[in-house]
């Protein structure tokens, strides 16, 4: 009854909005056009209009305003001219504002868009999907993006090199930019037709307005856009660029007595080299020698006990970069869901933590690499005239040695191979960028010696080729979208055995009669895609998808894949309302759904989610939601057993922020979960301050508390010999947890291009169990018949080996050990950094690094409160402080 209820309600909501009609204002059609004209003399980049050619040339105007009042007049208004020569674009912006005195002149650092800011957008390919973005704020700070996906996505790590000068006087405020050919790509021909749009931020107002309007409501961005004309005669610039770096590093630590590599100390020198260059005009060429990527934040302290990987986001230069042209999401959702973090590039492989883990003996030490070195990468990526998107990566990481000492003899053990990393990225546009069909190939191969211990667990090669595609139609309002991939992995015996039985497949399992474990087998072989169709145009939106992992696909090598064996259906539906009312800017409510099912056929997960969200006249807002899983069967949560059947629940949320118009705003978000007959309860609560005091200050906390309360939380397996036959114990226990963290952060901003600024985020999460139990029927319809409590008799603890000794059958001998898990788990962060762009370009850094990580299983539960138990471990223990100054210089054609 429950399916066709669900059925019914997909067809209701599929039929709303495929004969919804919704048009968009009608000045989002009419079309707007600036036509520019070549200058003999250029201008000086100083912010003021006093030059000859600027006269010369008529004013554009005519902004309308986006938010929060669609197709208004700004309440300043805003004009600017364009002109250029063989090597510049040159751009006069004038923002007007009626109280100069009020304008909001926030020194941030790069990127940071704040306070009052002028953009401009310009498609230069004129493929109508991407274009280049060039931001000023009034205090003369700069912001770059590059977009692609039609306005999807915004990569503000693109970071090209341009001059720009403001001004404050009696009539607002101005910009004088001036941007080189070389930073843009564009085709070889006489005579250019590209796409423009401007956007003003006035901050006082919260008003957002553009040149050439386009609705909220209207679906695609760059597609949009105005239209520049007149530049003639200009060549396509190739692009060269230079820049080594010499690297100075210390770190400083806590001496281990006998250990010969902990001696408290450990300084040296590196140089390397980044470069630029440009094999086309379209297209371009990016080398790394012995990168550096001393001077990036580190990701966030986390400790899963769920057994899933954690995706990190990618914070190093050279891989940010372009590197919208190699993403290949497998799953992308509107819905959302964990199947949309798989990707079948993952640069975090490249250059990751050594795989091996060497033998040692009593009495010897190890020093481990943190990470296998890479030796060089290249990249050789663009977009040529015909709309073809081109991106080919290579890089080398070298084999990766440990160094094995009792202090007297010294051996070593190889941790990592050498290892080779390609992928290969193609996407072709069609109809003026309406539709697009691609694909890429990635390969991994490692030169793995045949007696080495690495065989055991790691690939000696492993392929993935796949496919995409998008088709718009409707203005662009309706798109149908796929992918689809194949893998193949091979290695030993061993290796590929490993892989079948490993969390992310885990093929091992009980109940599980359509898979199976082939211990001969030397490869593997899978398959895995999705096809969504929705509509994003107008005031009612829908996506719905389908997307499959089969049991054999593997992309971890070189992608990221949380699990396989299993196909999902999902849907997502809402309805936005932009127009400005009495009380609200906008408001929107959504409806998503995911129903789940494993490679047999058998239903694995039905959820459920309805949320609503809103933006009051004076800018503050949150919005609310409710997640019902309905049914949940676990296929990983007994590491190997059988699929156990999770709890029903209902999760609720919300979130609330303030107007970022004042000098301090704050956002809260919080969460609560309550399972079926008390068998789990959670809640969090996290907090964002965000602080002004001046205009080249910003101090932010984020503190984040949550409690995690379940009575099955997976502790290990065990072999329990009943007197007839071995039987599998899948131990679990009720687990108290809590979880406290901080991240802090401070921008100081000396002048547009120096920069202090500091991160650091002490965290804390402590777990405590009890009532330990085991599974004796998985699928139970009654949650507290899926397991058994071990009695007083069965279970004791053995302080002197830190053990439960688990007498099962209560006859006096132990039967099995339970390790003790409970855990204290404590580490902080911080780093310093200073940043000064001494010439566009070529930077300085200065960087303080420091880190503690404090780990402890626990006897019984503390006494002791989680924030003096953070302060105690964090401050009290020795800490690694690591200094470096970093030099770079850019040399330019």
């Amino acid at each position: 009854m429950k399916n066709i209820f669900h059925l019914l309600l997909l067809i209701l909501l599929s039929s709303q909005f495929s004969f919804a009609s919704e048009n968009p204002p009608s000045d989002t059609t009419t079309q707007k056009n600036y036509t520019t004209q070549r200058l003999n003399v250029p201008p000086i980049i100083d912010g003021l209009f006093d030059d000859a050619c600027w006269g010369e040339l008529p004013w554009s105007a005519g902004f309308i305003t986006r938010a929060p009042k669609e197709g208004q007049t700004p309440l300043n208004k805003t004009a600017f001219k364009m002109t250029y020569d063989e090597k510049f674009i040159y751009l006069a912006i004038r923002c007007h504002d009626s109280d100069p005195d009020k304008i909001v002149r926030r020194l941030t650092r790069r990127d940071a868009f704040d306070g009052d800011w002028v953009e401009v957008n310009i498609d230069s390919y004129n493929d109508k999907r991407s274009a280049f973005s060039f931001t000023i704020n009034a205090a003369g700070v700069i912001g770059d993006e590059f977009i692609t996906n039609n306005g999807g996505n915004w990569d503000s790590n693109w970071n090209p090199i341009w001059y720009v000068k403001t001004n404050i006087d009696e009539l607002g405020w101005t910009a004088e930019m001036k941007i080189p050919l070389s930073q843009l790509r564009f085709p070889n021909k006489e005579k250019h037709t590209w796409g423009l749009q401007f956007t003003r931020y006035d901050f006082r107002n919260q008003e957002r307005s553009n040149w050439k309007f386009i609705s909220q409501n209207t679906a695609g961005w760059v597609s949009n856009f105005g239209v520049l004309d007149g530049i003639e005669g200009i060549l396509p610039q190739k692009q060269l660029e230079i820049q080594p770096y010499l690297l100075a590093k210390m770190e400083r630590y806590e001496k281990e007595e006998g250990n010969p590599f902990s001696t408290g100390k450990d300084q040296k020198i590196t140089v390397g080299l980044d470069a630029k260059i440009g094999v086309t005009s379209d297209l371009t060429l990016d080398l790394t020698v012995n990168p550096d990527f001393g001077q990036v934040e580190a990701d966030p302290s986390v400790l899963n006990l769920d057994g899933y990987q954690v995706f990190f986001s990618e914070r190093r230069p050279f891989f940010i970069e372009n590197r919208n042209i190699f993403n290949f999401q497998v799953s992308s959702a509107e819905a959302g869901g964990s199947f949309t973090s798989d990707n079948v590039f993952y640069s975090r492989r490249i250059g990751s933590s050594p795989s091996g883990n060497p033998e040692i003996f009593d009495g010897e030490y190890v020093e481990m690499p943190q990470n296998a070195s890479i030796l060089g990468a290249a990249k050789f990526s663009g977009k040529t005239q015909s709309g073809t998107s081109i991106g080919i990566l290579e890089s080398v990481t070298q084999q990766e040695v440990a160094l094995i000492s009792d202090g007297t003899n010294e051996r070593t053990a190889v941790v990592e191979p050498l290892t080779n990393f390609f992928v290969g990225r193609v996407q072709q546009d069609f109809k003026e960028g309406n539709s697009y069909i691609g694909g890429i190939f990635t390969a991994v191969n490692r030169k793995l010696e045949e007696d080495s211990y690495l065989n055991e667990f790691m690939h000696k090669s492993a392929y993935t080729s796949a496919v995409d595609f998008m088709h718009r139609w409707d203005n662009q309002s309706w798109y149908v979208a796929g992918t689809g991939l194949f893998s193949t992995v091979s290695g030993t015996a061993e290796a590929i055995t490993n892989t079948q039985t490993d969390f992310v497949h885990n093929k091992q399992r009980t109940d599980a009669e359509h898979l199976s474990v082939d211990e001969s087998k030397t490869s593997l072989g899978g398959h895995g895609g999705s096809l969504r169709l929705g509509k994003i145009g107008g005031n009612y939106k829908f996506e719905s998808g389908f997307t499959w992992r089969s049991p054999d696909l593997e992309l971890n090598d070189v992608g990221f894949l949380r699990q396989t064996d299993y196909l999902a259906h999902y849907l997502w539906a809402g309805y936005r309302d932009v127009e400005q009312g009495k009380y609200l800017n906008n408001w929107r409510v959504n409806y998503n759904h995911w129903f789940f099912w494993d490679f047999s056929g058998r239903s694995t997960h039905q959820a459920f989610n309805v949320n609503a969200h809103a933006q009051l006249k004076n800018f503050w807002g949150g919005g609310t939601g409710s997640f019902r899983q309905s049914y949940d069967v676990d296929t990983r949560a007994l590491r190997g057993g059988p699929g156990l059947r999770s709890p029903k629940g209902i999760n609720h949320w919300f979130y609330v922020y303030s107007d970022n118009r004042k000098k301090l705003n704050v956002n809260v978000n919080g969460w609560q979960f309550w399972g079926e007959k008390q068998s789990s309860y959670s809640k969090g609560i996290s907090v964002g301050l965000s602080w002004q005091p001046m205009k080249t200050m910003r101090v932010s906390l984020s503190p984040d508390y949550s409690v995690n309360n379940r009575q099955l939380q997976y502790v290990t397996n065990e072999s329990y010999d009943n007197g007839t036959t071995e039987e599998n114990r899948y131990i679990n226990g009720s687990i108290h947890q809590q979880t406290l963290g901080l991240s802090i952060r401070l921008n100081y901003t000396v002048r547009p291009n120096m920069t202090i600024q500091f991160y650091g985020q002490p965290f804390i999460t402590r777990g405590e169990y009890d009532e330990f139990k085991y599974i004796t029927n998985p699928m139970a319809d009654d949650f507290n018949d899926r397991f058994a409590n071990y009695d007083d008799d069965q279970i004791t603890f053995n302080q002197e080996d830190f053990v439960y000794l688990i007498d099962e059958n209560k006859d006096g001998t132990t039967d099995y050990t339970i390790d003790n898990p409970n855990f204290d788990f404590i580490q902080f962060r911080s780093n310093l950094v200073y940043r000064w762009e001494y010439i566009p370009g070529s930077t300085v850094f200065v960087v303080w690094s420091q880190g503690t990580t404090y780990y402890e299983g626990l006897e019984k539960p503390m006494e002791q409160p989680i924030i003096p138990d953070l302060v105690d471990n964090v401050f009290n223990n020795k800490s690694n402080n690591i200094f470096l100054v970093k030099l770079t210089y850019r040399f330019i054609n």
